[in-house]
């Protein structure tokens, strides 16, 4: 026992008792308080307020759950357990399903024009849902109907008053009392200072540091320019500078080092703001490989969740459209077996996901089967087209064994249109950023088509404004804008005579 307790003792009497070590152990100290600290991970966040973070994922929510409240009350219902867990069920289900709330000030606080229909689909989505869990749990007579339907109604005016009454709130409170300087008075800084000024959470700008001397900065900045960046650590300091925005090329590294030395000497928090717009970008996101940050300058927009969704979308779909279209199908392969030799189906080799090759699926309109290196497309007054073929052209029933592309996971419903391997390997040579649009499933519709791009493409030009119209459908992709895409399609498909 008591060799236990001289080794348990022996410890602190050394750090008393022995100079030596107190004199290494201050030494240790010193060396740990001075040595560089090194991170070697980074995560992805933003600047957000505690408050703002809550307005933004949970705002929507609570006004579903508010309506559905109210809905109750008009209708007399007593609290019971059963809408508390609606309640809940919907407050979760809307969080998934809605976008977050824009917080930023806007010219406007006027809705926009695609808020309300895109609330509608939304709201749509997760009525559907619980309507679903209902009926699968078999509660469609636990609730009454009346309550139920009036919710459903008028929840969308709701979110609407609600949306609107938030950015008017918005524009009456403006910024916080928070200070942020832009060390940068080039055009990365100037853009960066026009998006900071429509949030809410950064509050005043006080104005751009620079190395170079006044003379040398962009004339309609001058009056903004705060100083040099040789006295930026005494101005935030000074001034109780919040946020600190580094918008300056990476050749002024060294520079950069030695003021982020003086900053650190401050309470203000400092970002970097790389120049990405520089490059030609193509769904341009901030990602983390386990920890290191890249930014990713060209990708596709369909990884995770929206790779989920959008697949989800094509199944459900595909199968939908085989199932009703089935007696078109039969009825069509019997017109065109017996209305020209050859086969029912044709089969042509494209350009699918990530360039690879893929057999697409058309009914036979020709009296020839072209696929080899040289593919001569359909003119106006065609000989190659037979008679059948011709109709299926015009109204692009030819283009219905292609759902079964889809159903495959060879195309999508939406999406680029896939052109023969020999015009991919043309066209490639021809226009810049052609193979991007391969980094997306080709798709039966596309945002070119209904944009007035169908039929033959007589120049390179004309191939070129396809390319994009492809582009821009990448940049901007949306299960919305799908939908928007599918509903011009049909207007298209009935009053369109520019397909041969």
């Amino acid at each position: 026992m008591q060799q236990v307790q001289a080794t348990v003792d022996s410890p602190l009497s050394d750090a008393i008792d022995a100079p030596l070590n107190r004199t290494q152990s201050r030494a240790n100290i010193s060396a740990l308080s001075t040595a560089p600290v090194h991170q070697t991970t980074v995560q992805l966040g933003n600047v957000e307020s505690p408050v703002s973070a809550l307005l933004k994922q949970w705002f929507i929510p609570a006004v579903v759950l508010l309506m559905l409240l109210i809905c109750i009350l008009v209708w007399h219902e007593p609290s019971a357990p059963k809408y508390w867990a609606l309640g809940v069920a919907a407050l979760l289900i809307s969080r998934l399903i809605f976008r977050p709330l824009q917080l930023r000030l806007t010219n406007s606080p006027e809705p926009s024009k695609t808020d309300l229909p895109r609330m509608l689909l939304e709201w749509g989505t997760v009525a559907s849902l619980l309507l679903f869990i209902g009926l699968a749990l078999k509660l469609d007579g636990v609730f009454p109907r009346e309550l139920i339907l009036s919710w459903f109604a008028l929840t969308p005016m709701g979110l609407m008053a609600a949306v609107y009454g938030n950015r008017r709130a918005a524009a009456w409170r403006g910024t916080t009392g928070r200070r942020h300087i832009i060390i940068g008075a080039n055009q990365v800084g100037i853009e960066l200072a026009r998006r900071v000024s429509q949030s809410l959470d950064t509050g005043t700008f006080m104005g751009y540091f620079d190395f170079r001397s006044l003379e040398r900065l962009p004339k309609h900045t001058r009056e903004q320019v705060a100083g040099q960046c040789k006295d930026v650590a005494a101005f935030v300091r000074l001034h109780g500078v919040s946020a600190i925005y580094i918008a300056l090329p990476m050749s002024n590294a060294p520079r950069i080092d030695e003021m982020l030395c003086q900053l650190h000497d401050t309470t203000a928090s400092i970002y970097f703001v790389p120049d990405i717009f520089a490059f030609e970008l193509v769904q341009a996101r901030c990602i983390e490989l386990h920890g290191m940050p890249m930014l990713s300058i060209c990708d596709t927009p369909f990884q995770g969740m929206n790779a989920v969704k959008k697949r989800a979308t094509d199944i459900a779909l595909s199968s939908l459209a085989l199932l009703l279209a089935s007696p078109v199908l039969l009825a069509t392969a019997i017109a065109v077996k017996i209305s020209s030799p050859g086969p029912v189906l044709f089969k042509q080799r494209r350009y699918g996901l990530h360039g690879e090759e893929i057999l697409v699926y058309k009914f036979r309109s020709m009296t020839v089967c072209e696929d080899g290196p040289v593919v001569v497309q359909a003119k106006k007054q065609d000989e190659r087209i037979t008679a059948v073929g011709r109709f299926l052209r015009r109204t692009s029933l030819d283009e219905l064994p292609q759902l079964f592309n889809v159903f495959q996971g060879k195309m999508s419903f939406v999406g680029p249109r896939p052109h023969a391997v020999a015009h991919n390997e043309l066209y490639r040579k021809l226009i810049r950023g052609y193979m991007i649009r391969h980094k997306v499933c080709p798709g039966i519709t596309g945002w070119a088509q209904v944009n007035g791009l169908r039929g033959e493409t007589t120049t390179v030009e004309q191939m070129r404004l396809r390319v994009q119209y492809d582009l821009d459908y990448l940049r901007n992709w949306s299960l919305w804008l799908d939908l928007k895409i599918l509903l011009k399609t049909a207007l298209v498909l009935l009053r369109s005579r520019d397909v041969y």
